[in-house]
């Protein structure tokens, strides 16, 4: 096919609108310069081959293409380094085949660009959904084009009072120029404390732990996941620290309350008298904050009086702790009643805990001892 070089782009544009429209081949002379009045574009290849046979005579002949090769050829124009702005007639296929060589090196050049580009969006999307904002943008591609085999950001924000540091750990894979966001350390420091507590959190495709729920975690609330085992089996289950066991890595191991365990988030706000329970939007809101492992606000109704108090849930136990105007906690009868209850049953099962081959850790031997003592006395 014979083109005004300086046209490609018209033409390939009009290629590309042929194709979004199911157009699949396109016809052409073979010896005139061919521009948008003289490719005509089918839907099917007997369309295209019908028109090249009535098109075409002693003087004139026509063939035909596919639209996909056609907007292939016109896309290596720019790669070739040729001067597109002159007005000269070029055989495209020819043009290809003489700057082979310059097209391969500047077209796997393109396509490396363009991963590395889909690369740094699914990172700072994944980033930022982790709760980490878009203020480390500018950063992680520096150290992308940097191709640096490894790499951490540093990320400082506050919760109340609290400050809380995190390093996301980046590592580029040994196949590949593609980078990875595989975990974050937090270290969470409380008003007027010198110390630091640790954990680090690791990436996995639909399982992360956002940076506010990480807080959460750390706090010693429970924050509600949706997790996915190792067979792929995706599980709904709350998740707490568990402060006195760590595992080889020194962070501390996570309880899990899973959906079989019981306990009824929905049930154990209804047992008391919340107001927002009573406006479905309200205990929508209310319900999804507490599965963030947040300490929300409520308004208790007692007497006719209204009461602003707050809530957490409280898997472990099966209820929700309640705290007071000032955030201290107020231990109701029905919250003694229950975790009285729930400590008994615990002492019959010790599936809760997650630890190395489901076995109890020495801690729990050791706990489980004494409840039988006591239990035998």
């Amino acid at each position: 096919m014979i083109i005004n070089i300086s046209e490609y782009k018209q033409l390939l544009d009009l290629a590309s609108e042929m194709a979004k429209n199911s157009y699949m081949y396109v016809t052409y002379p073979v010896d005139e310069i061919s521009d948008a009045y003289t490719l005509t574009f089918f839907k099917s290849s007997w369309e295209a081959a019908e028109h090249c046979y009535e098109m075409s005579n002693d003087v004139d002949f026509y063939k035909s293409l596919p639209t996909a090769t056609l907007i292939r050829d016109l896309s290596t124009v720019s790669l070739t380094g040729i001067d597109t702005t002159e007005n000269e007639a070029v055989d495209l296929l020819g043009l290809a085949n003489r700057y082979r060589d310059n097209v391969a090196f500047l077209y796997n050049n393109l396509k490396q660009k363009i991963m590395n580009e889909k690369n740094f969006d699914y990172l700072k999307d994944q980033v930022m959904y982790t709760g980490f904002g878009e203020a480390l943008q500018s950063e992680l591609k520096q150290n992308m084009e940097q191709l640096k085999p490894e790499f951490k950001l540093q990320h400082d924000t506050f919760y109340g009072e609290s400050r809380v540091g995190a390093e996301l750990s980046f590592r580029k894979s040994e196949q590949s120029d593609l980078y990875f966001f595989n975990s974050y350390k937090v270290s969470l420091q409380k008003e007027g404390s010198e110390e630091s507590l640790d954990q680090t959190f690791y990436i996995n495709k639909g399982n992360n732990i956002t940076l506010k729920e990480a807080y959460n975690l750390m706090e010693g609330r429970s924050v509600n996941k949706d997790l996915t085992n190792r067979e792929g089996e995706t599980y709904n289950s709350w998740v707490q620290l568990d402060f006195k066991n760590t595992d080889t890595r020194g962070n501390f191991m996570l309880n899990h309350y899973h959906e079989n365990y019981g306990f009824d988030l929905e049930a154990a706000l209804s047992k008391h008298p919340i107001k927002e329970l009573n406006n479905p939007k309200y205990k929508d809101d209310l319900i999804n904050s507490l599965k963030k492992g947040n300490i929300q606000s409520a308004t208790f109704v007692k007497d006719g009086k209204e009461t602003k108090q707050f809530v957490e849930a409280n898997p472990q136990f099966k209820t929700v702790t309640v705290y007071d105007a000032n955030q201290n906690r107020l231990d109701t009868k029905q919250d003694k009643k229950e975790e009285v209850s729930q400590k008994a049953s615990n002492s019959k099962s010790r599936d809760v805990k997650e630890t190395p081959n489901d076995q109890e850790g020495p801690d729990e031997k050791k706990e489980t001892s004494k409840r039988r003592k006591a239990q035998s006395m």
